[in-house]
């Protein structure tokens, strides 16, 4: 089996860390920043438009959003970032990563903006306008995904490539802190400017006509973060994997690495080894022999690990209104209201989310990838028991306590453990030709997961007593059921994860084997 590798490659994974790692990791992070504050920061004000659009005269409680609008305004993101995820990862195998990059992060900033915009004034004109924007919003947040994943990969050594990849990723959990950062500055100010009773004493006055401007300031927000790196992510080089491998650019492959790695590289010491990728396909009969088990575990863990993280809002609302960060709505003015979510959610950030992604990032390249799955999955599924077995002494007055710090545990571990490692793998274990759509299709898989979890049981979660249920949803299993099957969710995720091999230490075309022939008919020849 021919063994040899091209030289730019070499330099790439024995490169000591130098300051075009960094800057990549900013760039492709801050990404991911946007991506995690334009997907989450849509929770923090679904109340307030529940409160300004769905508004009832002579209701006890506070307007809110109805089922099938809810589940539109906060699914169609999700929906947008799975079909951008295939798509932009087939295209970015196709035309380069960095074409496409750039791409990606404009449909943000522009969908970001319009996000905050709205045709007409009436609930349905303005909801109908944001659910398009914010389609259009998740589709550049999914390409994303499998471009920062590559572009990292390509450009890491192999020794500390696993952490530069999980600091891209880690980002997500500061983009979810600032999601609540922004709308507790921007609440607090409007709140103070306009103060309003609360709804129980007025209820037209607890929502101040000018808390409209506060949702739309937060979600347009998110065009900031992806403004300030638009020039640098315009002006990366191509990988030079992508160059040399794919584009069979040798010329280009090797002017542009030694700009990055402040080393001279001719194009001679290149052409001699650059036909080393094989050009099997997606579909082709080698692909599934060398990748197709790598492709099924990917794909498969990362489903299950978003039906158990996307699910966590289930008993969200339980612990904040346990712990009485969160009151009874009618308690609150509107604003008030998106105050109070605003902190809670930042706090969870801050204690569990935040945490769990630099652990990884801190111990990746030293534990594997496999065993911090591995250990994820065991633990998420230990703490779900542990809150469902005894759910109702934790449910119980007094006990609350002890349901935060499980909870809190396994939010801890799915970041420290297969929400990192499964975005992770995916980019080191595939061919360069393929490794975006690979990576494009396992987090595909991923979405496809979290709107199960999103949305399939927040209907399971309702209480098996219809007049129990949230008001519009009819009775389901019970919190305390939804989390046995989560519990088996995350167990299904550990027993795919065999299916991954450890990536540690070694280069991609090691992993890969990009170097080795098709067949035996090749390899004979080679030899002969």
């Amino acid at each position: 089996m021919a063994n040899e590798q091209l030289h730019v490659l070499n330099a790439l994974d024995v490169a000591k860390t130098q300051w075009y790692h960094f800057t990549a990791i900013l760039i492709a992070g801050m990404g991911f920043f946007t991506d995690a504050y334009d997907l989450f920061s849509i929770s923090l004000v679904t109340k307030l438009l529940g409160r300004i659009y769905y508004h009832v005269d002579g209701s006890p409680t506070p307007g809110t959003l109805p089922p099938n609008v809810s589940a539109a305004v906060n699914g169609v993101a999700f929906i947008g970032t799975l079909s951008g995820q295939l798509f932009f990862g087939w295209l970015g195998d196709k035309m380069g990563r960095k074409k496409v990059y750039g791409l990606t992060l404009m449909l943000m900033v522009v969908c970001s903006l319009a996000s905050g915009l709205s045709f007409g004034h009436t609930s349905k004109s303005v909801m109908i306008t944001l659910c398009f924007f914010r389609f259009w919003l998740g589709f550049g947040i999914g390409g994303d995904y499998p471009l920062s994943a590559t572009i990292m990969s390509e450009y890491a050594n192999k020794k500390t490539r696993g952490a530069f990849i999980a600091a891209v990723f880690a980002m997500q959990g500061f983009g979810i802190l600032a999601g609540g950062m922004v709308t507790i500055i921007v609440s607090l100010a409007f709140k103070n400017r306009f103060p309003a009773p609360s709804y129980s004493v007025d209820p037209s006055a607890s929502t101040v006509p000018q808390a409209d401007y506060v949702w739309r300031i937060i979600l347009m927000f998110g065009a900031v973060p992806a403004l300030i790196t638009y020039y640098w992510r315009l002006n990366m080089p191509e990988t030079a994997r992508y160059t040399a491998l794919v584009a069979k650019n040798t010329k280009q492959a090797a002017a542009d690495m030694s700009k990055v790695l402040k080393t001279e590289i001719t194009a001679d010491e290149l052409s001699e080894n650059s036909k080393i990728n094989s050009n099997f396909g997606l579909f082709s009969k080698e692909f599934v022999r060398r990748h197709g088990l790598h492709l099924v575990g990917t794909a498969i863990t990362w489903f299950f690990l978003d039906i158990a993280y996307y699910s966590q809002n289930l008993f969200q609302k339980d612990i904040f209104s346990a712990i009485g960060w969160i009151p009874k709505p009618k308690t609150m003015s509107a604003l008030e209201e998106v105050f109070k979510i605003a902190r809670a959610q930042s706090l969870i950030a801050l204690c569990g989310t935040v945490p769990g992604y630099w652990v990884t990032v801190a111990l990746i390249d030293i534990l594997g990838r496999l065993k911090i799955q591995l250990l994820g999955f065991f633990m998420m599924t230990v703490f779900m028991l542990g809150l469902a077995i005894p759910y109702n002494h934790w449910t119980t007055p007094g006990n609350h306590i002890g349901f935060i710090v499980l909870y809190g545990f396994t939010f801890f571990f799915a970041n420290f453990g297969p929400n990192s490692t499964t975005f992770i793998t995916p980019a080191e274990i595939f061919p360069a030709r393929l490794r975006s759509t690979c990576h494009g299709i396992s987090a595909a898989s991923g979405k496809l997961g979290a709107i199960i979890g999103s949305f399939g049981f927040l209907y399971l979660a309702q209480n098996k007593d219809p007049a129990k249920a949230d008001h519009g949803y009819p009775a389901g299993i019970g919190v305390r059921n939804s989390l046995f099957l989560l519990a088996g969710c995350n167990l299904m995720g550990l027993f795919f994860t065999f299916l991954v091999p450890e990536t540690k230490g070694k280069s991609l075309e090691e992993i890969s084997k990009e170097d080795e022939p098709e067949n035996k008919t090749q390899l004979e020849t080679t030899t002969a």
